[in-house]
C-alpha cells in the first residue's frame, strides 16, 4: 500500500484543488483524505506493508489525454515509434493520446487504423487511440471509408500536416463523419499563402532573413471550415489554433452555435517569434511561433473557454534532422514529456 502524505490533489469531476493524504493500494485509490493519522492507515492496511511518500511540492490528477501526437509509426521508426511515444507519455503525466494519420504510410484504412492500435496495446503504457486520414493518401482528394475504419478503432479523421485545400472535399468530409459520430481534425493552412515560408512574417523574419508566413494562412482557412461546419452541422475540431484572427474567428462562431472545439500547442502559450535565433531549430513549429499579440490572444482564449484545450502536437525528429540550418529543418518539437511542466509556469 502507498501513503501519498500532503500531496497536492487535482479532480475536476469533484471541484477538487488541494493537499490531500491518498492511500493507493493495487493500483487503485483506495481513499482520499484531508489527513490521516498513522493508526488510520495501520488499520486500513490489514497487515500490508506501508510506503509513504512525502507529497509536499507534488501533483497528482486523473490521467491526462492529448489529442495531437505524431507517433511516426509506421514508417519513421527512427524519428519515434509508438513504443518509445506511449512510454513518453506516460513520463508526461498522460494515459490517454490520439496518434495521427501522416505516417508512412499514411492510415488511410481499416488494417492501418487497427495496426496503431494494435501496437498501443502492446506496448502497454499510455492507451493509444488512431487517427485516420481524411482523404486517401491524404491527397485531398477521395475520402476514406470512414465507418469501416471507425469499426476498426478510429478515434477521428484528420490529414493533419496537409489542409484540404478543396472546400467541397472538407465539406463531404464533415458530412460523411457526422453519420459516424466521429469529427474532423482541420490542419489550417493555405499552402499558397504559406509558399515556402519557414517562419511567421514579421519583424522576426525580417531580422534573420527568411521567408514568412502570413497570418492570414491560417485564419482563412479557420474562416472557411467554420462556415462549413455550420452549414453541414458536422463535428469540427481546430488543430493548433496560433494566431489573433483565429481566436476572434472561433469566437464569433461559438456564439453562433458552431458544433467546434479548438486546441492551442504549449509552445505557442510559451514564446513568440520574438525569442528565435537563427540556431533556434528546436522551436521551428507549423504553425510557427506568432507575435506578442498573438500569444496574449491565446492565453486570453483558453482562459474564456474559446479555445478548449491543449494538445502538445508532439512531433519528433532526429537529431540530426534539427541540426540542419533553420531554412533546411523540419518543422515539429518534441513536447510529451515536458508540456505539463511547461504550462505549469503560464
Amino acid at each position: 500500500m502507498w501513503w501519498l502524505k500532503d500531496v497536492w490533489v487535482i479532480d475536476p469531476s469533484q471541484k477538487l484543488s488541494a493537499p490531500r493524504d491518498v492511500l493507493v493500494q493495487g493500483g487503485q485509490v483506495l481513499e482520499i483524505s484531508s489527513s490521516m493519522t498513522e493508526e488510520e492507515v495501520l488499520e486500513k492496511a490489514q497487515g500490508e506493508s506501508i510506503d509513504a511518500v512525502n507529497g509536499q511540492g507534488k501533483f497528482l490528477f486523473p490521467g491526462l489525454i492529448d489529442v495531437h501526437t505524431h507517433l511516426r509509426e509506421p514508417g519513421q521508426e527512427d524519428k519515434e515509434d509508438i513504443l518509445s511515444g506511449s512510454r513518453a507519455a506516460v513520463r508526461g503525466g498522460f494515459t490517454t493520446i490520439l496518434a495521427m494519420a501522416n505516417t508512412q504510410p499514411v492510415i488511410d484504412n481499416r488494417a492501418l487504423v487497427e495496426f496503431v492500435r494494435r501496437q498501443g496495446e502492446r506496448a502497454g503504457y499510455a492507451h493509444v487511440l488512431p487517427i485516420g486520414t481524411v482523404t486517401k493518401g491524404m491527397q485531398g482528394a477521395e475520402l476514406v471509408e470512414m465507418a469501416d475504419m471507425k469499426e476498426g478503432g478510429a478515434a477521428a479523421f484528420s490529414d493533419d500536416g496537409k489542409n484540404i485545400q478543396n472546400g467541397e472535399v472538407m465539406r463531404l468530409a464533415l458530412e460523411y463523419a457526422k453519420l459516424t459520430g466521429l469529427l474532423i481534425i482541420s490542419h489550417c493552412e493555405d499552402k499558397y499563402l504559406a509558399g515556402e515560408g519557414q517562419m511567421r512574417r514579421g519583424v522576426a523574419s525580417a531580422r534573420m532573413g527568411l521567408k514568412g508566413i502570413p497570418a492570414s494562412a491560417e485564419s482563412v482557412i479557420v474562416a472557411r471550415d467554420l462556415l462549413l461546419a455550420e452549414e453541414t452541422e458536422g463535428k469540427l475540431h481546430l488543430a493548433h489554433i496560433s494566431t489573433v484572427e483565429s481566436v476572434d474567428l472561433i469566437r464569433r462562431a461559438k456564439k453562433r452555435g458552431v458544433n467546434v472545439t479548438a486546441e492551442v500547442n504549449p509552445h505557442h502559450l510559451i514564446f513568440c517569434d520574438e525569442v528565435l535565433g537563427i540556431t533556434d531549430t528546436v522551436l521551428k513549429v507549423n504553425p510557427p511561433l506568432g507575435s506578442r499579440a498573438d500569444r496574449e490572444a491565446l492565453i486570453e482564449g483558453l482562459r474564456d473557454g474559446t479555445l478548449d484545450m491543449i494538445a502538445t502536437d508532439h512531433a519528433p525528429h532526429t537529431q540530426a534532422e534539427k541540426a540542419r540550418p533553420f531554412a533546411e529543418a523540419p518543422f515539429g518539437i518534441a513536447s510529451l514529456e515536458t508540456a505539463l511542466s511547461a504550462v505549469c509556469l503560464l
